[in-house]
């Protein structure tokens, strides 16, 4: 399995926004710092937000910060909602696979991305950026 880059790029918002605390950052710093496009990360900003991962601030020394401590952030629930997870035809709407009714792979299928997410939620933000000091380097955030 694996994730998208929109993924990929929501949990790196996430993490850089967790390592700064309660500091707001901009979508334009966090591209930077990953190296990554500010328009891709415009979109991520939005669903992260939407889904209320992130709460944005408007105006002159505006920005994003968690609207909720890593704690609090489930891995498993949070790839849940941005992953598509159809991992064959017969899971999404529309499916024309004719063996469906007696194909037992859905099943089992199922039952895997049920184990995949169900070990991601022992896991959450906060253990992604546990401990902070060589990610605060590495995306060059001073210490608080």
């Amino acid at each position: 399995m694996q994730i998208t880059r929109f993924t990929d790029y929501a949990i790196r918002v996430l993490t850089y926004c967790a390592v700064r605390g309660g500091e707001l950052a901009t979508t334009q710093e966090i591209a930077e710092r990953y190296g990554i496009s500010t328009n891709h990360l415009v979109k991520v900003v939005q669903e992260l937000s939407r889904h209320g991962y992130l709460e944005a601030v408007r105006g002159k020394g505006g920005g994003i910060r968690l609207a909720r401590p890593p704690e609090q952030i489930d891995l498993g629930e949070l790839i849940g909602r941005l992953e598509e997870m159809d991992l064959a035809e017969c899971f999404a709407t529309g499916n024309a696979c004719r063996i469906t009714p007696a194909c037992r792979m859905t099943a089992i299928l199922a039952e895997a991305r049920a184990a995949f997410l169900a070990a991601l939620s022992r896991h959450t933000l906060a253990d992604v950026v546990r401990p902070q000091g060589e990610l605060r380097a590495l995306l060059s955030i001073a210490a608080p």
